[in-house]
């Protein structure tokens, strides 16, 4: 080998010498003086929670005010109604009734979906058929284009109708099952 290539090998050995040398310090040593120097910072007023200081008993409350419309119908209803408060919002029974009827609806809905899937398919199919007839034969074309062109935009604007109904029931089932979560079923 010539002198440029030990030269190179030289300076390449040194560069890794470096990191392979710093990296010899284990991880656990490496963690317990990072939470030293956390400890050594100044406390600020803002409580910064992670994995070291998460609770893990207690519920972690939502940050901020709640919005001005809330907190004001809030406040005009606690006085008139406070024995309301006092008393168990419901019993298990009830709950589980009303969970029961969520899943009905959302059920109904589900359904719902599926036969409006299916018929959007059939639309699709049956547009894709008729477009594969009209553009096979060249002498229908030359004779029917003005009427395919009307078929063709009812077409279109059919699918478009229950492609939006299929979207417009999907979103209405995605609302039941966040009222259904809001209400404490699963």
């Amino acid at each position: 080998m010539n002198r440029f290539t030990y030269c190179s090998l030289a300076i390449l050995a040194g560069m890794l010498a470096g990191p392979v040398a710093q990296a010899q310090q284990p991880l656990g040593d490496y963690a317990r003086t990072v939470r030293k120097d956390k400890e050594k910072e100044p406390k600020t007023s803002v409580k910064k929670y992670d994995n070291d200081n998460l609770p893990v008993n207690d519920k972690l409350s939502i940050v901020g005010n709640a919005p001005a419309d809330q907190t004001a119908a809030g406040a005009a209803a606690a006085p008139a109604d406070a024995n309301a408060a006092a008393k168990p919002a419901d019993t298990a029974a009830d709950k589980q009734k009303a969970v029961d009827e969520w899943k009905t609806k959302i059920a109904t809905q589900k359904d719902q979906i599926s036969l409006m899937s299916r018929e959007l398919d059939v639309a699709q199919r049956e547009y894709r058929l008729r477009a594969a007839s009209f553009y096979a034969d060249a002498g229908d074309r030359l004779r029917n284009s003005a009427s395919w062109d009307k078929e063709d935009a009812d077409y279109k604007k059919k699918i478009a109708d229950q492609q939006k109904a299929v979207d417009d029931s999907k979103k209405q089932m995605e609302n039941l099952q966040e009222e259904l979560r809001k209400a404490g079923g699963k």
